[in-house]
């Protein structure tokens, strides 16, 4: 039977390269926050006093209380030294928009349902080609999208062009030739380094006017701007507010998704007229920085790289790589020990993020030493599927009904949905294993539940199952829902027999269960036995 609780998952010491999974390695923080008064020149850092900086609210561009700035071409020039010594840039505050949005999510424990819908507000700002990009999460499981232009009292239809889940940009635009008037696209700039000074500029929650707050980069701003930009001493985008750290002993630290994760989702919405995502290995590693390691997998001296643990059956890499494979390159760069690149000066990051700028679809040349012979091989990289996804793209969730027990698919969504936000703890063991560490053995394989059992008659003694795998019926393995749902429905058997995890079956007469589920489905007002994805 499904457990209610599970224990807090170790950090794996192996490396599952799905490449943008997490953007650790692609996002930038900042922090030293400071707030500017963009009508005033802006604050020499070398003269602050110091200590812990004091709380201070947030300026409003609109408060007219000090006479207006110097303006040049559209752009407000604020003096102080920027990091070249030169006048520091106020960007333009036109391109910055308010975005908002009416969400109808999912209910992925109740599928046949939606919860109730609510109203958010954020950030976006625009860029060329009469297109505003704002926050996946901003805009996800919308309904109506509209925008506002700064100093405007009118709210405009937008459409959801891409949505990039993984990524959290959303790409938007406005019909309305009115929108568009007047305001001029930003101007994205090279990915900053530490120290350097950045403004993040956006609508906090609960404002509508447009509030400006300035750090450095380092160890990480406090924002409160989803989906705002973050721009550079020369007025150039680097990146786009996402998300806001909350710790008792942090304070003021917001994340920034930087230019090349932004340029990458623009490029490949604009080569494929969608967006298709990250591409990556399907593989886990393992680190070589033990000397005896290296040694014992024949490696010379001067040859680094990491080891190849386990390979994705359904990525198109396994029909060269190998198990114990030592990458030692990713499309001529070289992989040290510890599965870091050369980034910047200074700098190192991981070797996934060579492939994070890649495109679905894209050949990348991978060098591996396999038995001390140094090989060369060139593949396909793609998107691949997890066997439980991370997101599920807006899509309604999926289930099937029979005599009471509501079969569903296993996504992180939906632990989400049965667990809290601490499903990583709270989530049975079996389902968390599965979730950090399982492979598809197909492309098109699914890890079947049974969510609850709809109490009745027909069912009586089961009713304590919930999230349990099905694993097999009648016999025959279960790949996935549909699979699932076509064997049952199918079935002129005299019983109905699901295998189940921790070696539970259930057993049903055939006749009694179908005969049941019409009644079962009117009584919890469901209108259908299964999900319309799996009626076509």
């Amino acid at each position: 039977m499904g457990k209610k609780r599970g224990r807090k998952p170790k950090t794996p010491t192996q490396t599952l390269d799905h490449s943008v999974a997490s953007f650790e390695d692609d996002v930038f923080s900042v922090t030293n926050v400071e707030i500017i008064n963009p009508t005033t020149p802006a604050t020499d850092n070398h003269h602050r006093p110091r200590g812990r900086p004091r709380k201070r609210s947030r300026y409003s561009l609109d408060k007219p209380e000090k006479p207006p700035p110097l303006m040049n071409g559209g752009e407000v020039l604020a003096e102080g030294p920027s990091s070249e010594g030169a006048a520091r840039v106020v960007p333009e505050m036109d391109a910055v928009v308010k975005v908002f949005c009416v969400h109808t999510e999912p209910n992925f424990s109740l599928p046949w349902q939606r919860k109730r819908q609510y109203s958010s507000s954020s950030s976006g700002f625009v860029i060329g080609g009469k297109r505003v990009l704002t926050n996946a999460h901003s805009v996800e499981h919308f309904t109506q999208v509209k925008v506002k232009k700064r100093g405007s009292d009118t709210k405009y239809l937008a459409t959801v062009l891409a949505i990039g889940t993984e990524c959290d940009i959303a790409m938007l635009t406005v019909n309305d030739d009115e929108f568009w008037e007047g305001v001029s696209p930003v101007e994205f700039g090279d990915l900053p380094s530490l120290q350097d000074a950045v403004t993040v500029v956006g609508y906090p929650i609960g404002g509508d006017t447009i509030s400006v707050t300035s750090g450095v980069i380092d160890a990480a701003i406090n924002s409160g701007n989803s989906g705002g930009p973050a721009f550079n001493d020369r007025g150039k985008c680097v990146g786009i507010a996402f998300q806001s750290l909350k710790h008792e002993d942090v304070e003021n630290i917001g994340y920034v998704i930087p230019t090349p994760v932004i340029l990458h989702f623009i490029q490949d919405y604009e080569k494929n007229g969608a967006y298709t995502g990250f591409p990556f290995l399907g593989i886990e590693w393992q680190k070589m920085e033990n000397p005896d390691l290296r040694i014992a997998m024949g490696m010379k001296p001067d040859q680094k790289g990491v080891r190849i643990r386990r390979i994705d059956p359904t990525a198109s890499e396994s029909e060269v790589l190998k198990p114990s494979d030592i990458i030692l390159s990713f499309d001529g760069v070289n992989i040290a020990n510890d599965g870091t690149v050369p980034f910047r000066h200074g700098e190192r990051i991981g070797f996934s993020y060579l492939i994070s700028q890649k495109y679905t679809g894209d050949s990348a040349a991978i060098q591996v030493l396999r038995d001390s012979e140094s090989l060369s091989f060139d593949i396909k990289l793609s998107t691949h599927k997890r066997l439980i996804p991370p997101h599920v793209r807006g899509r309604p969730p999926s289930y099937y009904i029979i005599a009471g027990f509501v079969f569903t698919t296993v996504s992180v969504p939906y632990l989400r949905s049965e667990y809290g936000k601490d499903y990583e703890y709270e989530a049975p063991v079996k389902l968390l294993d599965k979730l950090l560490h399982s492979m598809p053995r197909s492309p098109n394989e699914q890890l079947v539940v049974v969510s609850q059992v709809l109490v009745a008659d027909v069912n009586i003694g089961y009713e304590d199952i919930v999230n349990t795998q099905v694993l097999a019926f009648n016999g025959k393995p279960v790949n996935n829902l549909r699979s699932l749902a076509n064997m049952v429905e199918s079935c002129d058997d005299e019983f109905l027999k699901f295998d189940l995890e921790y070696e539970q079956i259930v057993v049903l007469q055939t006749k009694n269960a179908k005969a049941a589920t019409v009644d079962i489905l009117t009584t919890h007002c469901i209108p259908s036995a299964m999900s319309d994805d799996l009626k076509r």
